[in-house]
């Protein structure tokens, strides 16, 4: 039996527990869920708890279980980094042996020179910073000379912010192409990514309006592969970004947690077959580069509601799987990515219950998916679908 469709849902950030070479990302000792629940006095959220989280940690709040109505384990990543783009692109399918390039003292004048002389005007900041302060600290100069601010942080990004009444939006996404095309090679960055934002001085906001400009993956991804053998692959959330828009049949660039769990809810009442892929942002953009875990357990309480919305209206082919591209604990003195392993649960009307081990390499997501939908065998990753019950 081949499934009809898949859910592939990612919460951005909620990683499980420290990788064991953790220490060499400045991670030893991460935990995002574990220390978000003992933070905030306990999670609350029935459905991941009944489909097997609390038997993958000890979660202050999620009671491990006897007997989970899922599939659930845990994922090791091979990939080198921490980020998004490696993240997702390993539970695609493919392994990067090396990192995105950081640049922890900022760029360098080949990569600024020319992107200021593409756009026409100087830049601001040109370091790594958060996003939040160094608006409250270069914003007003930028309102003085319209001059963009660039920043980056410990993840492979090249981030450029500007005022929308200054900068338009389109005219913000026609830069970050330019620069898409300078930071080729060894200036190659995941990301380059677009943060218009609002308000006056001591009161700036970051909008709906980021976009984010990746490299188009290396190499063929299941999406690809899918896309090709007619299926129907639907991006929800950032994953358009990411892949750079390959491999898509349609996408919906969702902003927040509640209206991609919604966008994924609607498509179930529809009739197709293939692949959904969604992102959910929320814990990484508002709580866990924050560091508020009071927000990240709120957060998860919300998400663990609609993904048992979007559970009871799977159908006898349907699969659910629910994982995590990286982690964020909101509780270290760091506001960056940590490097940990990532909860796998696997939930559908089909699937046999049960431990599915540790897997090694986020591939064997991408590697089980096309074997579920008969395509198969994926030359990375070993499928888990006859473990599923498939």
């Amino acid at each position: 039996m081949h499934i009809r469709r898949s859910c592939l849902v990612v919460l951005d950030g909620v990683g499980i527990g420290a990788l064991p070479d953790a220490d060499r990302y400045g991670d030893a000792g991460s935990n995002t869920l574990v220390h978000t629940a003992m933070a905030a006095g306990g999670l609350v959220v029935p459905h991941l708890a009944r489909w097997g989280l609390g038997r993958l940690a000890s979660i202050p709040g999620v009671t491990p279980v006897e007997s989970p109505a899922a599939a659930y384990g845990l994922l090791r990543e091979l990939s080198a980094g921490k980020d998004t783009t490696t993240g997702h692109w390993e539970l695609a399918g493919l392994l990067l042996p090396e990192p995105f390039p950081t640049f922890p003292h900022g760029f360098p004048p080949e990569v600024i020179d020319r992107f200021s002389a593409a756009i026409g005007r100087a830049v601001l900041g040109n370091r790594p910073a958060s996003g939040t302060e160094i608006l409250a600290e270069l914003g007003a100069k930028h309102l003085a000379t319209g001059y963009p601010i660039v920043y980056t942080s410990a993840d492979s990004v090249f981030q450029v912010a500007a005022h929308e009444d200054i900068v338009p939006l389109e005219e913000l996404y026609r830069w970050c192409r330019l620069a898409r095309e300078i930071l080729q090679g060894p200036y190659a960055v995941g990301r380059v990514i677009a943060r218009p934002f609002i308000g006056r001085p001591g009161a700036f906001v970051r909008t709906a309006g980021r976009k984010d400009f990746s490299l188009p993956p290396p190499a063929e991804t299941i999406l690809d592969r899918l896309a090709a053998a007619g299926f129907s692959v639907i991006g929800l959330g950032k994953i358009e970004d990411i892949f750079a828009g390959r491999g898509l049949t349609k996408s919906d660039h969702t902003p927040d947690n509640r209206s991609t769990l919604a966008a994924l809810t609607a498509l179930l009442v529809e009739e197709f077959t293939g692949l959904v892929f969604a992102n959910c942002v929320d814990f990484d953009t508002r709580y866990g580069h924050r560091n508020d875990p009071h927000g990240f357990a709120a957060a998860l309480t919300e998400v663990d509601a609609g993904l048992g919305e979007v559970a009871r209206r799977l159908r006898p082919t349907d699969l659910l799987l629910v994982t995590a591209d990286h982690g964020c604990d909101p509780t270290t003195a760091s506001t960056d990515h940590s490097r940990e392993y990532v909860p796998l649960l696997a939930v559908g009307p089909a699937v046999r219950p049960g431990f599915l081990g540790t897997r090694e390499g986020w591939m064997e997501v991408g590697a089980t998916s096309v074997d579920l939908f008969g395509l198969g065998p994926w030359p990375r990753g070993r499928s888990f679908a006859t473990e599923l019950g498939w």
